[in-house]
Parts: structure tokens; C-alpha cells; sequence
């Protein structure tokens, strides 16, 4: 199966190779990564690792991350392109958890899509891309801290569709429509609506970036979820105040509305992050998330409000990043487990990760 996956993904990129005989402008260039890391929840408790976020579920113990293969092809002078994106491991499974749950080889896709450019400022894009979603992605080398945030874990991960990006300057605005929210095939008639607009300053030291991604009028039993509607909306803003120290935020708004006859409560949950970035050496950064959820209803998380602290350090050699971590959360709720099995409103977590990426 993976031979196959590989094959498909090395005769769509020979076929954007030949795709002009003349073309003395095309390129292929191939990039990638591994992680691994060791995770210990000081609670201890039997069976609960005490994680409420996405991947590093493990407690006590050596783990796999994923390993990513990349290949980006481009053509006649960056006008097509086209990009395979696969990733190997418990990462990639949990990302793609609609195909992994169908034990599909799709789930092995991080990304597969084309890219045309129909003029310098407008360009067309068809196949599974990462989401535009929010301050965190995916891949463990494109983040500063190694274990996910409460907002990045339950919003979405990819959209399978089409999309158009117009930029002018600074400004930019991009539009699409794409399958139910993280599915690669389809198991629905309901679509999701992509958009977004972003901006910044002529220096580039200041982006902003407002986002939406939702679905709306679905009827009972037309999508996974069992919801009339979903729409987040989505603040991304990030500064760079010195070379040495930069401020990233994140804003997000959930809205879920459930079909009518549901016992579970419609409503909006809330997220706020702050990310403080300090780099005092190119070998050494440190990173401190602070995030905040409400969900006063308790329309989603179980509890009225979540606070998680994130404190990690990344010590970096060439392509090779070492990034020890400390973590704390507070809930309103018990939603966390003590050694003896009892409920606690709190819960702390080291964690060593190692990143290679070439």
C-alpha cells in the first residue's frame, strides 16, 4: 500500500516534469522531517495520560512522532506547481482520524494538491491542503512548542476542495469551498466554506490574519457530527517587536448548532492564546503559550473553562532541534486524573521532544 501511495505521488510529479518539453524553468525539490519524544504526566495516574490535546497521548514512555516526506514540483516559471505531502506515524494517523478510523492509505496524505497561477496576484488551488486555520500546524518543525494547543487540537486540520488567493501587497483575500471538515473522501453531501483576508505592514514585521471555515443548513443525520451548523472564526496576529523577540495571538470562535431534537446544548465556545517568543542566540528560543477557553455552556469541553500553560525551550544544532517542555492546566472541572484515580481541577506535564528536519 505505501509502495502505491509513493508510486502515485512520484508519476503525478514526473507528469508535471514533462509537462513542457521546453520548459527550462521547472524544479523539483524534496524536504522532510522525524520527531520523537518522551512525555511524563506528574499525576501518574493509572490508564489516564492526562492529555486533552491532540497527539502526545503517552505517558511515561518513549514515542513516535511522524516522519514526513515532501516533494514540491514547480513549472513554467512558478506558474503550475504541484506538492505530495506524506507523513508516516501516530502524528499523521490522529490528523487524518477520518481515513485512519476507514484504515484507508489516505491517511498517510498530509497534503496532495495543484496549483495554477493565472496571473502574478491571482492563483487556483485543487486537493487536500493544510487548514488556514489558526497559529499552530501540523508539523512538529514549523512549531515552537511541541505538545498542541486546546484551539489548534479541535479546529480543523485540512480541507480536501478548491481555492482562489488574490493578494495585492501586504493585503490578501482568499476564498474556496472544500468536503466536510477534515475529510479527504467525502462521506457527506455537506461542504464547508473557506475564507480569508489578511494584511500587515509594508515591513513586513506586523500580519494579520482573519479566517473563517464553517458549514451551515445541514440536515439530520447529513454529517458526522449530527450538527445544522459549524462556523469558527479565527484571529491570527503576529509581530516581530526586535530580532530577537517576537509576539504571536491567536483568537477563535466556535459556533455550534445542533439539529433540532438534540439533547446537546447549541452554543459557542471561546479561545485566546499568547505566544511570547524570545530568541537570545540562533542556537537558542524560548517559547511561552498562555491559552484560555470558555465554553460557559459546556456546549463542547465538559467543563466552563480550561487554562494551559506552555513553556518550552528550543535548543537547536544545524537541522537538529532539542526542545524540553514544561506544561500546566487548570480547568473549572475535574477533568483531570490523580494517581489514586480521583478527579482534579489541575495536572502537570514534562515532556523532551527531538526534531530532525532536511
Amino acid at each position: 500500500m505505501i509502495k502505491k501511495i509513493f508510486g502515485t505521488a512520484i508519476i503525478a510529479l514526473c507528469a508535471m516534469q514533462t509537462l513542457h518539453a521546453q520548459d527550462s524553468t521547472k524544479s523539483l525539490a524534496i524536504s522532510g522531517s522525524v520527531d520523537g519524544y518522551y512525555r511524563y504526566n506528574f499525576s501518574n495516574a493509572a490508564g489516564n495520560s492526562n492529555n486533552k490535546t491532540s497527539f502526545t497521548n503517552s505517558q511515561s514512555s518513549f514515542a513516535l512522532g511522524m516522519a514526513t516526506i515532501k516533494a514540491d514540483a514547480t513549472a513554467l516559471s512558478g506558474k503550475v506547481t504541484a506538492t505530495a505531502d506524506l507523513g508516516f506515524g501516530t502524528r499523521a494517523e490522529e490528523f487524518s482520524y477520518y481515513e485512519s478510523a476507514a484504515k484507508s492509505s489516505l491517511a498517510m496524505v498530509k497534503q496532495l494538491y495543484l496549483t495554477y497561477a493565472l496571473s502574478s496576484n491571482v492563483k487556483l488551488t485543487a486537493g487536500k491542503f493544510a487548514t488556514h486555520v489558526g497559529y499552530e500546524v501540523m508539523d512538529a518543525p514549523l512549531n515552537r512548542n511541541y505538545s498542541m494547543s486546546y484551539m489548534f487540537t479541535n479546529g480543523p486540520f485540512s480541507h480536501t476542495g478548491v481555492k482562489m488567493d488574490v493578494t495585492a501587497g501586504p493585503v490578501g483575500f482568499m476564498l474556496g469551498v472544500a468536503n466536510f471538515i477534515d475529510q479527504t473522501t467525502s462521506t457527506t453531501s455537506t461542504k464547508t466554506l473557506l475564507a480569508q483576508v489578511s494584511g500587515g505592514s509594508k515591513d513586513g514585521k506586523l500580519k494579520a490574519y482573519l479566517n473563517y471555515a464553517g458549514f451551515f443548513g445541514a440536515h439530520e443525520g447529513s454529517n458526522p457530527l449530527a450538527l445544522k451548523s459549524l462556523s469558527q472564526l479565527d484571529l491570527v496576529v503576529n509581530a516581530t517587536v526586535t530580532d530577537k523577540f517576537g509576539i504571536g495571538f491567536n483568537a477563535t470562535m466556535q459556533d455550534r448548532k445542533q439539529i433540532e431534537g438534540s439533547t446537546n446544548p447549541s452554543g459557542s465556545w471561546k479561545g485566546l492564546a499568547l505566544y511570547l517568543n524570545v530568541d537570545p542566540s540562533p542556537t537558542v528560543g524560548l517559547t511561552w503559550r498562555n491559552e484560555l477557553i470558555s465554553d460557559s455552556k459546556v456546549v463542547y469541553y465538559g467543563t466552563k473553562s480550561i487554562y494551559a500553560s506552555t513553556l518550552s525551550l528550543d535548543y537547536k544544532v544545524g537541522p537538529f532541534t532539542l526542545i524540553p517542555e514544561l506544561r500546566f492546566e487548570a480547568a473549572q472541572s475535574e477533568i483531570y486524573s490523580k494517581n489514586d484515580g480521583t478527579g482534579s481541577k489541575s495536572t502537570a506535564t514534562a515532556l523532551l521532544a527531538a526534531v530532525y528536519k532536511f
